[in-house]
């Protein structure tokens, strides 16, 4: 089985480590991988800020630069170059589904997506208080405030994040587009903080069926994403074992995805997913 990690980040992630990517490939080598994803977060849209509330950093630190694309793509290249008999390296970039901004995520892709090999669509921002969106990520403080207390009810919340997933799945980017969704569970990040359900209920494990039905109908992979492991609050994989076996049950491709911002987590967690892996 080929030995591939489909979704690392580097020193261009504002909220990483600042760890320089070449120590990364490094780290991934010596650990035998044979494929591995480069996938900054895509630079969000300028005009993002008004759709959005919360903390500054929520949106300030989410994404790399506009700014930083020649570098981003020239400092991938030589890595790409200077590596290529030791791995295969891919160039691409974790791209945000935002439902109010797709005219200008299009005009984006259209751009660059032809200078990626391999790419990954996630959800980092949903819409909650004051038909705002709100940071699912961030802080437990925004979360709470922003997503879970005007609902009242983490099922709910849970339901439209697998709604929005769908909605993203269904959603045509044109050529280039990411084919593999990821960390499908990280609206569960602060389960353990929050006393959330960890399963999904019956309404909610329709939606998930559906969601399944659409990744498989649009020839779609999902991020087997082990960092949730490593997160305080969370302390299992995005997505959930529960997750995981049924798409593995449909034959939905998994790719496993250390989603790393740093040396340190290069790999992390491999071997607790290995054998959902195809």
């Amino acid at each position: 089985m080929l030995k591939k990690d489909g979704h690392t980040h580097t020193e261009f992630c504002p909220h990483g480590a600042g760890d320089d990517v070449e120590l990364m490939i490094q780290k991934a080598i010596q650990f035998g991988f044979q494929e591995y994803s480069i996938t900054e977060h895509a630079p969000l849209p300028p005009e993002f800020h008004q759709d959005y509330q919360g903390s500054t950093s929520g949106i300030e630190e989410a994404a790399m630069s506009l700014t930083d694309l020649p570098a981003y793509f020239k400092k991938c290249q030589k890595l790409q170059a200077k590596y290529r008999s030791q791995l295969k390296i891919n160039i691409g970039f974790e791209l945000d589904f935002l439902p109010s901004q797709l005219a200008w995520t299009k005009d984006f892709w259209a751009e660059y997506g032809a200078q990626t090999t391999d790419n990954v669509l996630s959800i980092h921002f949903l819409k909650g208080l004051n038909d705002k969106y709100w940071c699912v990520d961030n802080t437990i403080e925004e979360y709470q405030t922003g997503l879970l207390t005007p609902i009242q009810d983490a099922q709910l919340l849970y339901g439209q994040y697998l709604d929005a997933l769908k909605t993203a799945v269904t959603t045509n980017f044109g050529p280039y587009a990411p084919k593999r969704l990821g960390h499908l569970t990280l609206i569960k990040k602060f389960q353990d903080a929050l006393h959330l359900p960890t399963t999904f209920d019956a309404n909610n494990l329709t939606k998930l069926t559906a969601l399944l039905t659409a990744v498989q109908k649009n020839n779609f992979a999902l991020d087997l994403n082990t960092a949730g492991l490593y997160k305080t609050y969370c302390n299992e994989t995005y997505p959930d074992p529960q997750t995981i076996q049924k798409a593995y049950d449909m034959g939905i491709p998994l790719v496993y995805g250390s989603d790393a911002h740093s040396v340190s987590a290069v790999g992390g967690g491999y071997h607790q997913v290995a054998q959902y892996l195809n």
